[in-house]
Order: structure tokens, then C-alpha cells, then sequence
């Protein structure tokens, strides 16, 4: 995954890994991000498995959902060759041919438009993801989420992915 600082990417991988967990997998999660945190690149990868995980990094993703332009610009690369690519259209305007199945999305928009905030977009893209890769069960990401995120706020993230289940 991979977007702005701000735009919540490491939680929501971080969520996604718990999720795995509770459905009985194995998951590891890494993060990077810019100094400046906020606006420059962040990007998180996780590795979901039934089995062990031998090695602890992403060599050839099978996803990769990018939230910006920067990030789809510089992970493109990695991603495999029939992969899935997964896009908030809302901030990713340019995408270069490739043998990737394609998934468009304006996740930032829906995000601003339905509950007021982008700061939801990494849960509806949550939604997203889960609807076309069907890595976890929507219960394990609803009680992930409901575990990692403030209990003021844990209604409205919730009702942001199933937002994104709806896309």
C-alpha cells in the first residue's frame, strides 16, 4: 500500500494484518515513510499467509493499492506482472499500461462526500480491498478496526469500509 503521509496507509495495513491474524493466518507488516511524515511518500507492506513466512519483505507483490500519484509512480515497478492494482482515482490521475487487472476508485472523494473528512479514505479503501481480493472476512476487518482506532471515531471508520465494500 502505498500513498501520503496523513493519509492513514501504515494503520490501515496494520489493520489489514491484524484482520489476517483473527482469521487464522499469518501476517507481517512493514512501514516507510519520509521525514517530513505528512505529504511525502508512506508506504506499508504486508505479507499474508496460510503457511510460514520465510522471508520478511515484499519482493513481487501480488497487490498494491496506490492513494497517490507519487506512490503508484514509484511502486508500479515492484508489483507483478498480472497483479492487481488497486486506485484512488481521486488523487491518481495518470496510469501507465501494464498487464495489471485495474481497479478504479474515487476513495478520497467518497470519503470527503459521505462523511465529511478524506481522513476516512483509508477505510474506505479498506472496504475496497477486501471486496476484490477477499484476503480476510469483512467480521475480522470490522473487529480490527473496531480494536485500532479511537472509540469516538470507531462508528464512523466502520461505516467508511463498508463504504468501500459498496464501491
Amino acid at each position: 500500500m502505498g500513498g501520503s503521509g496523513g493519509q492513514g496507509i501504515v494503520l490501515a495495513a496494520q489493520i489489514l494484518g491484524k484482520a489476517a491474524v483473527l482469521d487464522g493466518k499469518n501476517a507481517l507488516q512493514t512501514q516507510a515513510y519520509g521525514a517530513e511524515a505528512r505529504g511525502s511518500l508512506a508506504e506499508s507492506e504486508i505479507i499474508i499467509a496460510d503457511n510460514k513466512i520465510g522471508f520478511p519483505a515484499v519482493r513481487r507483490p501480488d497487490v498494491l493499492v496506490a492513494m497517490s500519484q507519487e506512490a503508484l509512480d514509484k511502486l508500479l515497478k515492484v508489483l507483478k506482472e498480472n497483479g492487481t492494482l488497486i486506485i484512488d482515482s481521486s488523487n491518481v490521475i495518470k496510469v501507465p499500461e501494464s498487464k495489471t487487472s485495474v481497479h478504479r476508485f474515487p476513495i478520497t472523494e467518497t470519503a470527503k462526500k459521505t462523511f465529511g473528512e478524506g481522513m476516512y479514505a483509508n477505510m474506505v479503501m479498506l472496504g475496497a480491498f477486501i471486496k476484490i481480493t477477499r484476503l480476510v472476512t469483512v467480521q475480522s476487518m470490522e473487529r480490527a478496526i473496531r480494536e485500532n482506532v479511537s472509540a469516538k471515531t470507531v462508528e464512523t471508520n466502520i461505516n467508511a469500509f463498508r463504504r468501500g465494500l459498496q464501491l
